[in-house]
């Protein structure tokens, strides 16, 4: 399969595309709320091969406490275009199955290094997840790449009583068209682990 041999590029070979520091000016402008998703558009025909997203650093289980676990996570435009109206953004939560179950990115820390003001900057958004914007460039050329590098960390007072499939990383938005309709698209650099008790 295409993608799989796409994926399966050496971070050698990686190094060698052009890289876009995530901590470039927030002067973008985010994609319009109101465009529709390319797979509602396309009622899930669309399929999105623009990007190849990797992570580096996340363990497969970490401790709860107060120390942070740091990682990177890169997106590359795989595809001929250039991806417009990009934007990045930042996630840390659990995939939540069955009713009853709690996602723990109440519970999470989640922060990005600024490379312009040489800061962590946090990610929360007002409902209380870890999650939240990253500035970023606006377009991402053909064979162009860009790296985050992000921290996180899962609260003591999470409640063990349930296990917890957690998932943090990166995920790029872009603009696209589906049969002559505008829509927005994305693809991800995500990595999974599973939290416990020192």
């Amino acid at each position: 399969m295409k993608l799989r041999r796409a994926l399966s590029l050496s971070a050698a070979t990686a190094a060698l595309l052009p890289v876009v520091v995530a901590a470039a000016p927030a002067s973008q402008a985010a994609p319009a709320a109101d465009i529709p998703t390319c797979y509602d558009v396309s009622n899930g025909q669309y399929h999105n091969n623009a990007f190849v997203g990797r992570t580096f650093g996340i363990p497969k289980s970490m401790t709860l406490g107060p120390h942070w676990t740091t990682y990177t996570a890169t997106l590359t435009n795989t595809s001929a275009k250039v991806l417009k109206s990009f934007e990045l953004s930042a996630k840390l939560g659990s995939y939540v199955y069955n009713e009853g179950e709690r996602d723990l990115s109440p519970y999470g820390d989640l922060q990005y290094w600024d490379t312009s003001q040489r800061a962590w900057k946090t990610l929360r958004q007002a409902d209380g997840k870890a999650r939240g914007t990253i500035p970023g460039p606006k377009t991402l050329k053909p064979r162009e790449s860009v790296h985050v590098q992000l921290r996180f960390r899962v609260s003591k007072d999470l409640p063990m009583d349930q296990t917890y499939e957690a998932f943090t990383g990166l995920t790029g938005t872009f603009v696209d068209r589906y049969r002559d309709t505008d829509c927005t698209a994305h693809g991800d650099a995500t990595g999974v682990f599973y939290p416990r008790e020192g």
